[in-house]
């Protein structure tokens, strides 16, 4: 099976703006994520999509390989939809596409083996990942996307808000009675469901939690959702980044 990984990568962010360049000890964080997912033994392909001559001067500085894309899109997917877009009849070599956050520079392998082996189940159109919510504040973030399976595994409903709601029981109480889950942000596509889903437009759920996975699910694909143990670290703000560079310089693992 052949796989490619796009790394979506945008100047632009409210939040932290550049973070793409953002340096971790002596190398910017894109560098980082590229490394990472370059290592990946179920990637057969990896290339950065951005949006901004700098990430692309920079990528290109390291070796990396990088596909220059618009400014309009709204989420990650857009962006990798563009790239096969633009890779024409080559994209026909890949099997599933692989959407592989730009900010998170410590990426774990198995979460990526995981998505990739959910493909050698052929009726799988798309996968994700999940965590288990261990503290009150997580799970009444709307921050924090929560995701419901049904029982064979499959995504039920993505929401910023707790589902289900447990009648008759105290809010304290909830994770003891319940277990929650929150959405990991990593998305596998077939290549064929990804292109599907380019001509998708936005749905109401979607808009109204501001969440594009919803667009999918209302538009009657599946959604598998396979289970972690491990925290994914984002980068969203420079405060999140300087929390990073703390752990690392206390675990030695800044170059």
């Amino acid at each position: 099976m052949n796989i490619l990984g796009i790394i979506p990568a945008r100047y632009a962010s409210t939040r932290f703006p550049g973070k793409p360049l953002a340096m971790i000890g002596d190398k910017p964080m894109i560098q980082w994520v590229w490394e990472g997912v370059s290592r990946i033994e179920e990637l057969s392909h990896v290339v950065v999509a951005t949006d901004d001559e700098r990430i692309y001067r920079c990528v290109k500085a390291f070796g990396g390989n990088v596909m220059m894309t618009g400014t309009h899109h709204r989420s990650g997917t857009d962006r990798c939809g563009e790239v096969l877009q633009r890779m024409g009849s080559d994209a026909n070599q890949y099997d599933v596409v692989i959407n592989i956050q730009g900010d998170e520079p410590r990426v774990a392998a198995s979460q990526i083996a995981t998505l990739a082996h959910c493909f050698d189940n052929p009726d799988i159109e798309i996968a994700t990942l999940k965590k288990r919510i261990t503290d009150s504040e997580s799970l009444f973030s709307p921050n924090c996307v929560k995701v419901t399976t049904d029982l064979q595994g499959n995504a039920i409903c993505f929401s910023r808000h707790p589902i289900p709601y447990l009648r008759g029981v105290e809010q304290a109480q909830w994770m003891d009675r319940y277990a929650y889950f929150k959405h990991i942000g990593v998305y596998a596509f077939r290549l064929s469901t990804l292109q599907r889903v380019m001509t998708f437009s936005p749905t109401p759920i979607e808009q109204a939690e501001s969440l594009e996975q919803m667009r999918w699910l209302e538009n009657g694909l599946r959604i598998a959702v396979r289970e972690t143990d491990i925290e994914n670290i984002a980068i969203d703000t420079p405060d999140d980044l300087q929390h990073l560079l703390s752990s690392m310089k206390t675990n030695n693992a800044i170059n």
